[in-house]
């Protein structure tokens, strides 16, 4: 259960799982325990070190799910992952229920993209597990954040946002080794936003935590492209490398085989 990972050696792929029948892109809709399983295990032999399991859709002006819908949802699939891999889960939630279920099946993260900010006692699970968790950046809920996405300075602003998210988990006795911080790209940011969120990576780097970037085929991509998510790989690949060169010490993607080709060349050449 205390499981640790460790970041400075190389940049860690985490493979999307969503048990879902609304995310927002279509080809990652799963909807059979069986074939969630089947994916982990394959994204497993492709490269993925992490496979993040979720059960709610949290795209923009998506509504929330049941704790006991969602439990419905994932702990078939973690059980069944855990049966057959020693792959690292994560528990994509937000709901300190979810989260208890998920950490005792088996998984050993929590990416939680609240941020800790729902107030409802995530914090206290995961300082009781000794497990992982992503902190990332949102203002609002998923069903009305975008009509939060007004920054005087996007990076300030997240920054500070962030080191709130940092006191509180500290505060609750969450080790500073178990936190990992997201910028939360596309939650309550505009393009421009994400874009400027990207480029300025090492700021946030500075912290002193892992950084994870979840930017895989995006809307801030097709606002840039004009490419619908199905069309969006090409620049999703061009995204993460420019986001592992600035400091992302996980990629997290629809697509792994390609995120570990492109985590190859760009660890070389970082290394060189």
């Amino acid at each position: 259960m205390q499981k640790s990972i460790t970041f400075n050696e190389k940049t860690r792929i985490m493979g999307v799982i969503n048990v879902s029948p609304d995310s927002f892109y279509p080809e990652s809709r799963i909807t059979s325990t069986d074939g969630a399983v089947k994916r982990a295990l394959e994204f497993e032999k492709l490269g993925a070190d992490i496979v993040d399991i979720g059960g709610e859709s949290t795209r923009p002006g998506s509504e929330p799910l049941d704790a006991d819908d969602e439990i419905n949802r994932v702990i078939p699939v973690i059980e069944g992952i855990n049966k057959r891999s020693g792959v690292t889960i994560s528990i994509d939630t937000y709901k300190p229920e979810v989260a208890k279920e998920a950490i005792a099946c088996g998984a050993t993260m929590v990416n939680d993209i609240s941020g800790l900010s729902f107030n409802n006692g995530l914090e206290f699970v995961v300082a009781q597990s000794q497990v992982h968790i992503v902190l990332m950046h949102i203002r609002g809920k998923p069903s009305d954040m975008q009509s939060y996405a007004v920054y005087d300075d996007v990076v300030r602003e997240v920054s500070n946002e962030l080191d709130t998210s940092i006191r509180k988990a500290l505060d609750a006795g969450i080790e500073k080794e178990k936190i990992i911080l997201d910028p939360g790209i596309g939650f309550a940011k505009e393009a421009h936003h994400s874009i400027t969120l990207i480029k300025n990576l090492p700021l946030l780097k500075s912290k002193g935590y892992p950084i994870l970037i979840g930017l895989s085929r995006k809307s801030f991509i097709g606002a840039y492209t004009g490419l619908e998510s199905e069309q969006r790989l090409i620049p999703t690949v061009a995204a993460n490398a420019i986001s592992i060169f600035l400091g992302a010490d996980i990629i997290r993607v629809h697509d792994v085989h390609e995120a570990a080709q492109t985590v190859k060349i760009v660890n070389e050449i970082k290394n060189c």
